[in-house]
């Protein structure tokens, strides 16, 4: 299906386009022609997921490809546990298909608004020392370059590949479908806590070593961190999931609707933000439950905002959070948005941000009615101290000369485009700054 004239815009409202024209594929053979197609007319071509990148990644335009009919299920293994699935699944949509196979993902984020493409594209990263990032789940893949070939890479088929293509942020071909290694099915216990923020930095490398999942938030003008312990458990262990009600109040009703108003009051009176946060700090209250997999891992958030997010070596977490502490006290900044702490494995894939290294992720965000460049900026430059590297999908200022010395196969992986995409049909103003033109 085509169209034409609709304005397109991701979630967080930073970036908008008007295609020339809007394709729908809904199989490979769609997604092969319509590549085909715009070589023809000499048109560049990008994929759209979910639209949740920050950055402009997924920006087109030329031909949108419009992935949604793509979705789906196409083949399973539950003897091995690999399941290929259409590029454009959404991850909300991941449990009940799995269900029927008794698998899970391994590990998710936050958010399940992405398409599964999207998602390991990206470089989405969940948290656990022991588990990388999304992209490290991916076994197989099946692109369709920008010479308009249906390519396969797997352990077997152009195995040199798979580092490139599994986090190849769209730049070496549209995916049509991706097989994932999961794991059986299983439960997590969730300790979810607040406690004090400079005992929670001390004791960073031991609780993260510790924990299956740990993380912590954190709300500036408040001496509280939130922590989240996950412990996995068998797919068979008893849970006791959160009350419908209890979850509601906690998720919907404090977590998004009395939030919102708050991050509205400080935007337009700075000066409460302070107070504010601590009215959120009083209000945040200790959870212990247990339940399946990604209703533990996943969240709803519909408080808009941007964000900002770089990985650092595990180790200099601590030291850079208290940079960026003590830069928002300086500075005299009023931030509503908490900071978030994860971690990830060192994985091999060439332009994870955890390549080569176990790594640590600080994320720093802003409501979406404030403005965020001068506090990004100047995250940025502390991250950078630190060997830091700029999540692909989230807002960062770096370009390809900074990120070849951040990304020891940056070059390889430029070779990797320069066969599959030899005429730049999946380039954009986002590619051409961060890969260079």
């Amino acid at each position: 299906m085509t169209a034409s004239g609709a304005v397109w815009r991701n979630w967080s409202r930073t970036e908008a386009v008007r295609p020339f024209r809007i394709e729908r594929p809904s199989s490979a053979a769609a997604v092969q022609r319509a590549v085909q197609a715009a070589a023809r007319s000499g048109l560049a071509v990008k994929p759209v997921g979910a639209g949740h990148s920050f950055t402009g990644i997924a920006v087109a335009p030329g031909v949108q490809l419009d992935l949604t009919e793509l979705a789906g299920v196409i083949d399973a293994d539950v003897a091995t546990g690999r399941v290929r699935l259409a590029a454009g699944t959404p991850l909300h949509e991941l449990p009940d298909l799995l269900a029927p196979y008794g698998l899970a993902m391994p590990n998710l984020g936050d958010i399940d608004r992405q398409t599964i493409a999207g998602a390991t594209s990206t470089g989405t990263h969940g948290t656990g020392l022991a588990f990388g990032g999304l992209a490290t789940q991916v076994v197989a893949a099946t692109v369709v370059t920008g010479t308009g070939e249906m390519l396969a890479v797997s352990e077997v088929e152009r195995p040199e590949l798979l580092p490139a293509v599994r986090l190849g942020l769209g730049a070496l071909g549209v995916l049509v479908d991706v097989t994932l290694q999961l794991v059986p099915r299983f439960v997590l216990h969730a300790v979810e806590r607040p406690e004090p923020l400079e005992a929670v930095l001390d004791e960073w490398p031991e609780r993260v070593r510790a924990a299956d999942h740990f993380e912590f938030y954190w709300f500036p003008h408040t001496t509280t961190a939130l922590t989240k312990t996950n412990t996995r458990l068998a797919g068979e262990a008893p849970r006791r999931p959160l009350g419908r009600i209890s979850r509601w109040i906690d998720d919907e009703f404090l977590a998004n609707g009395v939030y919102r108003l708050i991050c509205g009051i400080g935007a337009m009176a700075p000066i409460t933000t302070p107070f504010l946060a601590r009215q959120v700090q009083r209000l945040a209250s200790g959870r212990d439950f247990s339940d399946v997999s990604s209703s533990v891992f996943t969240t709803n958030r519909t408080v808009r905002f941007r964000e900002l997010e770089y990985a650092v070596p595990l180790e200099a977490v601590p030291e850079a959070f208290r940079e960026v502490q003590s830069l928002i006290e300086r500075r005299g900044w009023r931030v509503s948005f908490p900071i978030e702490v994860r971690a990830a494995a060192s994985d091999e894939n060439w332009l994870s941000t955890a390549y080569g290294r176990d790594t640590g992720y600080l994320a720093v965000h802003r409501y979406v009615r404030e403005d965020h460049r001068e506090y990004f900026g100047a995250v940025e430059e502390i991250m950078l101290g630190y060997g830091g590297r700029p999540h692909w999908a989230k807002l960062h200022t770096q370009a390809a000369e900074s990120l070849r010395e951040a990304y020891p196969r940056f070059d390889d992986f430029l070779r990797v485009r320069d066969e599959l995409d030899p005429e730049r049909r999946f380039a954009n103003p986002y590619l051409e700054r961060v890969l260079g033109a």
